[in-house]
């Protein structure tokens, strides 16, 4: 049972890992923590 659950998430996170390389996901995330650390700050959120 530990190795069928060791394999799955190991599968999700190449799945995660594949998206985040893609450049228009990198944009994305990019923005949003730019967006948390404004917030963070107190300052508005750029937009």
């Amino acid at each position: 049972m530990g190795i069928m659950r060791k394999a799955g998430a190991f599968g999700v996170a190449k799945m995660v890992y594949d998206q985040a390389r893609k450049p228009q996901n990198q944009a994305r995330i990019k923005k949003a923590v730019a967006n948390v650390q404004s917030r963070r700050k107190g300052g508005q959120p750029p937009r």
